[in-house]
């Protein structure tokens, strides 16, 4: 049984983050990246909106930055998945794929929230090629351009509102023949000239050589009328929501009915003194990568202030 003052499980901007500020206080740490080592960044292609980077940076080559500033300081950086996770008492115990088990002080949770994906074989086909989950960190290399969001709901509204001032015009599918939004986002879409909304449609494909040209889609499927065409589009938003990847944490954290990790206030501190989260596990408002590493920075200095009222 290994031992450890703090494991941090999960990379990305918010575990990276914490695991410098851990390592810079002299605290014990290993960190477990998971199945997606540096998280969703891995898979964005340029990254714009972080502070510091004046020509942008590719989101693999940010997120080796950040590890390497991690090991600088001491963080053991470890490959593999955690499975289970026991946080009925201290110190707490955490088993990864491999078999290894380790008694941890304190538990920083970073895993991150998976976005939700059609289930197109085109999706990963043109993954970063003009396939994106996140407007506010793609849709400035759409401007001018023709754009699709996916989804019915607030985020699908306020991410067409966003691209709509990007844009030259904004394609909303919606699956239902009626939004899920509040009557306010309606409204605003509605009376978006630059939007057009596309209801009882459903994706079926995109094409296009060297990048998302356009999609296939089914208006009314399943029903009489059923009719298929094509649109001329240069990317293609999914708005239909993330799955927060905390499923072995809820027999023992709060979360909301979605599944997101409930924190105290502005502090990332759980219901279980001692488990800490950070980054979009427990953010399903914002989603961006200086809020999670700004997160992940709190989290660490909570565990160095809980560890020394403990040792003092």
């Amino acid at each position: 049984m290994e031992k450890t003052k703090c494991l941090i499980i999960g990379s990305g901007p918010a575990g990276y983050t914490a695991a410098i500020y851990t390592g810079r206080a002299n605290i014990p740490t290993i960190l477990y990246e998971g199945l997606q080592p540096g998280g969703q960044l891995t898979i964005t292609t340029e990254i714009e909106n972080f502070p510091g980077y004046p020509k942008g940076i590719s989101g693999p080559e940010m997120m080796d930055d950040l590890r390497l500033q991690a090991e600088r300081f001491g963080a053991s950086m470890r490959s593999g998945i955690v499975t289970k996770a026991d946080l009925s008492q201290r110190p707490f115990r955490i088993t990864v794929d491999d078999g290894t088990e380790i008694e941890a002080e304190t538990v920083i949770i970073a895993t991150g929230a998976s976005a939700k994906y059609l289930g197109l074989d085109d999706e990963k086909k043109y993954a970063g090629m003009g396939v994106s989950a996140c407007a506010t960190c793609d849709g400035f290399f759409y401007r001018k351009k023709v754009v699709a969001v996916v989804g019915g709901g607030d985020t699908a509204c306020e991410e067409a509102s966003y691209l709509a001032g990007l844009a030259s015009k904004v394609y909303l599918i919606v699956r239902k023949n009626y939004l899920r939004a509040s009557q306010i986002m309606q409204d605003r879409v509605m009376q978006n000239p630059k939007i057009e909304v596309l209801f009882e449609h459903n994706v079926t494909g995109l094409f296009g050589d060297n990048g998302v040209e356009g999609a296939h889609v089914v208006r009314r499927k399943g029903e009489a009328d059923e009719q298929h065409y094509d649109i001329a589009i240069d990317g293609l938003f999914l708005a239909i929501g993330h799955n927060p990847n905390s499923e072995i944490f809820r027999e023992y954290l709060d979360t909301d009915e979605t599944g997101y990790i409930l924190t105290q206030g502005a502090s990332p501190a759980t219901n279980v003194p001692g488990v800490y989260a950070a980054g979009d596990v427990a953010d399903p408002r914002y989603r961006q990568a200086i809020v999670a590493a700004g997160s992940g920075c709190k989290a660490a200095l909570e565990v160095e202030k809980f560890l020394a009222e403990r040792e003092s």
